[in-house]
């Protein structure tokens, strides 16, 4: 998978992207990453990329050729079919559903944004996916990125240690889309506490019920809507 990141603060991207699993799925050539700073399209002689909203308002808003050039520059360097998305608190949650669909994508192109907004003419001629993390303002699109490129290429075949892992993850089809069970490891006791006993009598069958059982528990606690 080729993921290309338009932002206009590309600095914040490498430590993440060069770290833990992210930086193993580059190494090992499962996904590429391209850094597109929108800056160094704009044809304005001072190098903005934004100006005041017209009917007034707080906030400045990001101007439609910068962020225009930058999409078709960055998409011709590549023969494959980006998927556009939109980082923004106007777009549907970001599940792990979606994210699942998206890691069998062959490329993706995530828009940061910045500032108050972006004007809507340009989103409406790019007509991305637009999508949430959750519902809060944060200062730009570009943490929300971070967050869909993490989700999406631990889903990648080959990138995590086990495949399996991911299956069996919250939300995701091989946990009924239930929350995850509670995990132990060794010491078998610290600070007093013990490990439940079924963990370690080497009945797998009745750790399979176990764990099931503790989804379910969690789940109605703390995520009843997910059992509706």
């Amino acid at each position: 998978m080729r993921i290309d990141v338009l932002t206009l603060f590309p600095e914040m991207f490498t430590p993440v992207l060069g770290s833990s699993i992210l930086k193993r799925a580059a190494e090992a050539k499962r996904v590429e990453y391209h850094l597109t700073d929108i800056r160094q399209y704009t044809t304005n002689k001072h190098g903005k990329v934004d100006d005041r909203p017209f009917g007034g308002g707080p906030g400045m808003v990001m101007n439609c050729q910068p962020l225009w050039d930058a999409v078709m520059a960055t998409e011709s360097e590549d023969t494959r079919q980006a998927t556009r998305i939109l980082l923004t608190p106007q777009g549907e949650p970001l599940t792990q559903k979606r994210a699942e669909n998206l890691a069998q994508q062959e490329r993706l192109l995530l828009i940061a944004g910045h500032y108050e907004g972006i004007d809507q003419r340009v989103i409406d001629r790019l007509e991305p996916l637009e999508i949430s993390i959750g519902d809060y303002v944060l200062s730009g699109g570009e943490l929300p990125a971070m967050v869909l490129i993490d989700s999406v290429v631990r889903l990648i075949p080959g990138v995590l240690g086990h495949d399996e892992s991911a299956i069996h993850d919250s939300f995701s089809p091989g946990a009924e889309r239930l929350l995850d069970h509670p995990h132990y490891t060794r010491p078998q006791e610290w600070d007093g506490r013990g490990v439940p006993d079924v963990l370690t009598s080497g009945d797998h069958a009745a750790v399979e019920t176990w764990r099931r059982e503790q989804r379910e528990k969690l789940t109605q606690q703390r995520r009843p809507d997910l059992l509706e």
